[in-house]
């Protein structure tokens, strides 16, 4: 459904559900006129939904209007629609039309839902999920440069899983030069994932994997002028894209990523990279796969590693919101408590 919200509806009569729907993909019926379609006889009826219901024409006709005309009685909304086409617009024509609103309820778990929607609306960028698989001591590779493999076969699955459901999978050239991956989800997701490498200096070489699969699954390099033009003029005869920023590439990275809608972006393999998007504070959400080891060494790589905070009051601070076994290891998924 991305780039739109994850949003659901249900209708209710006397206690009694009659209709549900949810927004299944981009450009079909929203939460809304699917739960309607479902219902025999909406009216005099309330509707439960996650987000404010839309009141523009864009893909598909206003939601606003099919509420009005089904006869339903009150809408009870979970969240704000923060898109200016929206905005509490969407609720104005509602109480117009005589219909009782009730709103925002639950919205911290609306807001967490919604959350790359938001802030794709909001800030104009994707939001960023690192992944990490560590020893219990935090480690994601031993003084040797050995990290295959520290976690499961189940627990590199569920990874797999995340890779088909983000707009990006995102490492460093250390990543690429030390392991040589493929970075492509096994079995393919509903999305296609774009596989981008951060390669200041353009170092990636055009034998590796990621090259030579470059025009099987899209591949993009963001780069900067300390990269050759003919190393540059190599990767796209390889079918490669090439963004060569100036300035501060994460930063811009991000920012061509809400240019292309994108509203999921997953930083995988190494710690300098996820240590350089932590401490510019763009880390929004955490997957930390932990396996029962220790590695030791204090010349181990670590899974986050950049500057980090100076003080225990600037560090990363997450609301744990999903926990579960994956065979020997311990998946966690946290979300930015500031969020």
């Amino acid at each position: 459904m991305e780039p739109n919200p994850m949003v659901g509806a249900v209708i209710v009569r006397d206690g009694q559900l009659i209709g549900e729907g949810w927004h299944e993909r981009f450009g079909g019926p929203h939460a809304e006129i699917q739960a309607l379609k479902s219902a025999q006889n909406p009216k005099g009826s309330t509707l439960f939904v996650t987000l404010e219901p839309c009141c523009h024409h864009g893909k598909t006709p206003p939601c606003t209007e099919a509420i009005i005309k089904s006869g339903i009685r009150r809408v009870v909304f979970g969240f704000e629609d923060p898109n200016p086409l929206v905005s509490g617009a969407g609720l104005a024509r509602l109480k117009s039309a005589g219909i009782e609103v009730t709103g925002p309820i639950l919205d911290d778990l609306a807001k967490d839902l919604l959350a790359p929607y938001l802030m794709l609306s909001t800030k104009c960028r994707p939001w960023v999920i690192a992944k990490t698989a560590t020893s219990l001591d935090g480690k994601i590779a031993t003084t040797t440069g050995n990290s295959k493999w520290i976690t499961s076969e189940q627990a590199r699955s569920h990874a797999h899983y995340w890779r088909g459901r983000v707009d990006a999978i995102v490492i460093g050239i250390g990543t690429v030069l030390a392991d040589n991956p493929r970075l492509a989800a096994r079995p393919k997701g509903p999305r296609e994932s774009v596989r981008v490498v951060f390669d200041r200096s353009g170092k990636l070489p055009s034998d590796t994997v990621l090259v030579k699969t470059a025009r099987e699954f899209p591949t993009m390099v963001v780069t900067s002028p300390a990269s050759s033009p003919e190393w540059r003029q190599l990767m796209e005869s390889n079918g490669i894209e090439i963004l060569n920023f100036n300035h501060d590439p994460i930063a811009e990275f991000l920012d061509e990523s809400g240019k292309r809608k994108w509203t999921r972006v997953l930083i995988e393999g190494g710690g300098g990279l996820a240590g350089s998007f932590l401490d510019k504070g763009l880390v929004d959400e955490l997957h930390h796969y932990q396996a029962p080891i220790l590695i030791g060494g204090c010349k181990a790589t670590s899974g986050f590693m950049g500057d980090g905070c100076q003080l225990l009051n600037g560090a990363w601070k997450g609301r744990l919101v999903e926990c579960h076994q994956l065979g020997v290891d311990l998946f966690r998924r946290y979300v930015r408590s500031s969020i």
